[in-house]
């Protein structure tokens, strides 16, 4: 059967681009998470404002109010009726709506590195970092997404097929018992402590990881989410209270563009690995890592660094020296396409749902991710549906 939308006379065109919301075409039932669990987002977790007594209990506090500030989601659609979806990072959807558009209409959504190529230089003189990347990230993966609708073909396929048959992955958050009985074997915790909790913060966050350590045993692996909120010496000190315990890494402990800083660390600490990427934007972003020494693991954000087509050049340049990208939110289903694909990509970073719902919620949840179990641990496997997947209503 051939391939459609291959020849010229079939060539697709963007006729169309819209901001939109989604809602799950099977919702879950809705049910109050287990009083205490750390996924009701109450409890303490250190973070770059935690210096400030009033804005140190959570997140929320000081970040922005839910509708004003947030992700977004854009279709890009086509003279032939085929559509593709992405999402972006925080405040990007007003530079789609303003910008982008204007850029995308007309254009062959098959020439997809044409068009990051016009968006990136399109946008240089306003954002390098944060919302700009934000935006192109969200038009790039529904490019992608809509490629694969249009080929009726998974988006891993595109990028290559299949580097492993089903993928290992590690669950955030620090709800232990709920993640452990689920039968996970690595595990990241959320720091509650930082610097402004002196030593007494230090001892906290030693016990958290040795409980952990006592309930996952000996053979399973821990690491540290410390979410930009520490300094050099704290760091230092904590990497020496938890070795111990034996922690796989330490991630984001400095601000994302203290590069020096995080090379210092790396020269520093032997007892555990010092990884960073979140926050880092486009490739020339990671080159600065590289040429920082200053991270061991690197972890971009598919909606964030500029999309799967500039996530997949970072990769490639991380591949050059070894090291292994394990993208940051990278159990969302267009982000494991890509680790699917990406020989230097091992792991899948996933968040279960809320501990204290019925059995429905995490029997959709194994559903969704194709969860199977193994020797380590929790494996998932990306859909084999057209483009990324998705199963959603749109408005």
């Amino acid at each position: 059967m051939p391939v459609p939308f291959q020849d010229e006379k079939s060539k697709l065109k963007i006729t169309g681009v819209r901001l939109v919301q989604t809602r799950p075409k099977r919702p879950l039932p809705a049910y109050q998470p287990s009083p205490g669990s750390w996924s009701t987002g109450g409890v303490e977790v250190a973070n770059p404002m935690s210096i400030y007594p009033e804005y140190k209990p959570q997140r929320s506090l000081f970040m922005p109010d839910p509708g004003k500030l947030e992700g977004f989601t854009v279709e890009i659609s086509t003279d032939k009726g085929v559509k593709g979806y992405g999402s972006g990072g925080i405040a990007g959807g007003p530079v789609v709506a303003g910008h982008f558009t204007k850029l995308l209409i007309g254009e062959d959504p098959f020439n997809i590195e044409r068009i990051w190529d016009i968006l990136f230089r399109s946008s240089m003189y306003y954002g390098q970092a944060g919302v700009v990347p934000h935006a192109i990230s969200g038009v790039d993966l529904a490019l992608w997404d809509l490629i694969g609708n249009a080929l009726g073909m998974p988006v891993y396929k595109l990028l290559g097929g299949e580097t492993k048959t089903r993928i290992p992955t590690y669950c955030t958050g620090n709800d232990i018992e709920q993640h452990i009985q689920f039968g996970y074997k690595r595990l990241k915790l959320a720091v509650p402590y930082g610097p402004a909790d002196g030593r007494e913060g230090l001892k906290k966050n030693t016990e958290l990881v040795k409980h952990t350590r006592d309930l996952l045993g000996p053979d399973g692996d821990i690491m540290l989410d410390c979410w930009m909120a520490l300094n050099e010496q704290y760091t230092i000190e904590l990497a020496e209270m938890v070795a111990p315990y034996r922690v796989y890494w330490m991630e984001e402990c400095l601000p994302p563009h203290d590069l020096e800083g995080f090379g210092r660390l790396r020269e520093a600490i032997k007892s555990t690995r010092i990884v960073s990427g979140e926050h880092i934007y486009f490739r020339y972003g990671f080159r600065n890592l590289l040429e920082h020494h200053a991270a061991a693991i690197w972890q971009p954000d598919v909606h964030w660094c500029g999309g799967l087509t500039e996530l997949r050049r970072i990769a490639a340049l991380a591949s050059a020296y070894d090291i292994p990208v394990i993208p940051h939110a990278g159990g969302v289903q267009d982000c494991v396409h890509f680790t699917m694909a990406t020989p230097n990509a091992p792991w899948s970073e996933m968040f279960m749902p809320a501990p204290g719902g019925p059995p429905e919620v995490y029997k959709r949840f194994e559903e969704d991710n194709q969860v199977t179990r193994g020797p380590e641990g929790v494996y998932m496997r990306p859909s084999e549906r057209p483009g990324f997947g998705w199963e959603f209503e749109v408005s």
